[in-house]
């Protein structure tokens, strides 16, 4: 079964300077990174280029002390990888597949515990537009496509609704010494959450660590900049179009926020590219309804759930969203135009 973690396309492309640059012509990797400008008070930046997650990863770490920097960044390392450890799907020791292979997982880990409260906070603030629980969804999907002759359209009708009945975020129990799957056959996926939430709990190990300057990019970005009076240009974020990804059709300042992007052309799972990863939990369709979604948020969680959900959402309810928590969210339409919600209003195609 093709896995989300690695097929992933990436829709940012990440700049720290003062002007807007465009990403690089021909760049493999969407989120292409421009060298950083440097702080006023000239610290080279630690910078490492990796995988992480199963995607292509970025670090850039100011730290006066290049030997401070170096220690950091092996924690840094070594947390994403054991992070990676409790919510790999495709991992048979991982907590996550235990928990999907038993049902249930007693004493289960502090993070895995922490994150599932997460989604499910967000899936209620959605009204169940994230659901971690649609992994039966993909299974079934990833399993029709494999078989000779399938049908375009997808799954039988009968099949998607036996599927949907394994799909409730509301029969995830999730106690400090037990997680609980109410359901049989139910399984989960945290894939529309994770990378975002490892990639604050690296920026909070960076900031710990004394970091005043960083960026950090594990597919959903965020930029640490405590003190950009010191002449630090902010890390600028330059937004692609689905439909031609070496243009950006508008730039975005990341100043301590976080920037997320969900695509379903990234995944597609059928050999026509009508089916994605971006599954609406309530109906079973895998059609989401805008090209991408971006979203600026003040955690890389959020912003990570929350393009997540948007995919499926009508504008006026995501609109709601976004004033609620005062976000910014950009949808390239159907159409290929672009519609920005939050405050302030910047250039739109």
């Amino acid at each position: 079964m093709p896995t989300f973690a690695r097929t992933r396309r990436r829709f940012l492309g990440i700049t720290a300077a003062a002007s807007a640059l465009a990403l690089a012509p021909g760049a493999l990797r969407l989120a292409h990174a421009t060298a950083a400008a440097q702080p006023a008070r000239g610290i080279e930046p630690l910078h490492w280029r990796g995988v992480a997650l199963g995607a292509d990863a970025e670090l850039r770490l100011y730290h006066p002390d290049p030997a401070a920097a170096q220690n950091l960044l092996r924690q840094a390392l070594a947390e994403i990888q054991r992070l990676e450890s409790l919510f790999s799907l495709y991992r048979e020791d991982s907590a996550l597949a235990a928990l999907n292979r038993q049902g249930r997982l007693d004493e289960p880990p502090a993070d895995l515990l922490r994150l599932l409260n997460e989604s499910t906070h967000y899936s209620r603030l959605t009204r169940g537009a994230f659901d971690p629980s649609v992994q039966p969804l993909w299974n079934l999907y990833a399993d029709h496509f494999l078989q000779p002759g399938a049908d375009p359209a997808g799954p039988a009708a009968a099949a998607l609704r036996a599927a949907l009945a394994r799909v409730d975020y509301r029969a995830i129990q999730a106690e400090p010494n037990r997680i609980q799957l109410q359901r049989p056959g139910m399984a989960l996926t945290l894939n529309g959450i994770a990378q975002g939430y490892i990639t604050d709990r690296i920026t909070e190990l960076l900031r710990a660590g004394g970091l005043d300057r960083a960026l950090v990019d594990l597919g959903e970005i965020r930029g640490l900049d405590d003190h950009p009076a010191a002449g630090a240009a902010p890390w600028r974020v330059g937004l692609a179009r689905p439909q031609a990804p070496e243009q950006v059709y508008t730039m975005v300042d990341v100043h301590n926020q976080a920037l997320a992007t969900s695509g379903g052309y990234g995944t597609p799972l059928d050999p026509a590219g009508r089916h994605t990863h971006l599954f609406d939990p309530h109906t079973g369709r895998a059609q989401p309804r805008y090209r991408s979604v971006s979203v600026l948020a003040g955690t890389a969680t959020m912003a990570d759930a929350l393009s997540t959900a948007f995919s499926n959402m009508a504008l006026a309810d995501t609109a709601a969203v976004v004033r609620k928590l005062g976000l910014r969210a950009w949808f390239v339409l159907a159409d290929g135009s672009v519609t920005e919600q939050g405050a302030p209003a910047s250039a739109r195609s």
